[in-house]
């Protein structure tokens, strides 16, 4: 049950977005290499994992400005940032999966939503053109009816157009909907449409604690957030 919901009725879960890096898959090694294979090109020097980690989670805009930011000037970021890009597209999707792992218990967990009957969605800010891949690499994809990158529609999280996009998708109330992520633009998002929202620790927030964030609650894995949802629904039933 969703002791910290501020929603006034007690509605029954029938759907979730799950968020993909930071949430589903550590993808921080995958970032680290691309983006160091990129700033190489620029004959910059390497930036460590940690670094890269406080970046990823906006987009690859933000995460392209960022890293470039470490070492110019603004006017200067925004001139190399079309090239920087596509450096950094074209080493991520060389090495797209290959050093990125899951995290503890995401197939038991998606399996135990599956078996409720959930409908499940992924909602990511990563292009849709890594996402696919990645998502069928690591086994993942046939889980999800629906999959929407940061580019898939006119605004990504922590706008909440893609989550109410997926509600009216499943011709679902947003109520009804519950979006799990690691970060403030998925609690965010999820606040703005009108879903409930559970937050995992271990991923990435940029650099924040997960505990500032306003969730329903923290979950360890994504097998505690099935049993969460399947205590929820079996008190609202």
């Amino acid at each position: 049950m969703f002791i910290h919901s501020s929603h006034s009725e007690h509605h029954p879960i029938r759907a979730v977005i799950v968020d993909l890096d930071g949430t589903m898959l550590d993808t921080v090694p995958d970032f680290h290499v691309a983006i160091n294979a990129m700033r190489a090109e620029f004959d910059m020097p390497p930036i460590t994992s940690e670094a890269v980690a406080l970046l990823v989670g906006k987009g690859s805009e933000n995460l392209i400005r960022g890293v470039l930011a470490l070492d110019l000037p603004a006017n200067q970021v925004e001139q190399h940032f079309d090239q920087a890009m596509a450096a950094y597209q074209r080493h991520y999707l060389a090495i797209n999966g290959n050093h990125s792992v899951l995290y503890d218990d995401v197939i038991a967990g998606l399996e135990a939503m599956k078996a409720q009957g959930l409908r499940m969605a992924c909602v990511t800010n990563k292009p849709i053109a890594f996402a696919t891949p990645l998502l069928a690499q690591k086994g993942l994809a046939a889980y999800f009816e629906l999959v929407y990158g940061g580019d898939s529609l006119p605004r990504k999280k922590p706008d909440p157009m893609p989550l109410l996009q997926v509600c009216a998708d499943f011709a679902l109330e947003p109520h009804e909907v519950v979006a799990i992520g690691d970060s403030s633009n998925d609690a965010e998002a999820a606040r703005a449409a009108g879903c409930f929202v559970l937050t995992v620790p271990y991923g990435y927030n940029h650099g924040r604690s997960i505990h500032e964030i306003d969730s329903d609650g923290i979950v360890t894995t994504l097998l505690e957030a099935a049993t969460m949802i399947s205590s929820h629904n079996h008190t609202a039933n």
